[in-house]
């Protein structure tokens, strides 16, 4: 019987690749006084609802598809939670 569960997906850029949306919005916020913010890196978050056997087979679904559709792994990471819905 398969499951349903909700997965949610975070992708950023990898410490060492520029990224100029968290560059600007931390310039943003030293201007308007956040001061004890020393850098932002941006990123995105994708949640995915899906059908599996059990959460072992959800994670391999949930890994290839951030691997090889939600991010670029010469520039991005990835992390996942799953949960059962």
């Amino acid at each position: 019987m398969m499951k349903k569960y909700l997965s949610k997906v975070t992708v950023r850029k990898i410490d060492t690749v520029a990224d100029p949306e968290g560059k600007t919005i931390s310039e943003a916020l030293q201007r308007l006084g956040f001061d004890n913010i020393d850098g932002v890196r941006s990123g995105r978050i994708f949640f995915l609802k899906l059908e599996a056997e059990n959460r072992d087979e959800a994670g391999k679904i949930v890994e290839k598809v951030s691997r090889d559709i939600l991010s670029n792994p010469i520039i991005e990471v990835f992390s996942y939670e799953i949960e059962e819905t």
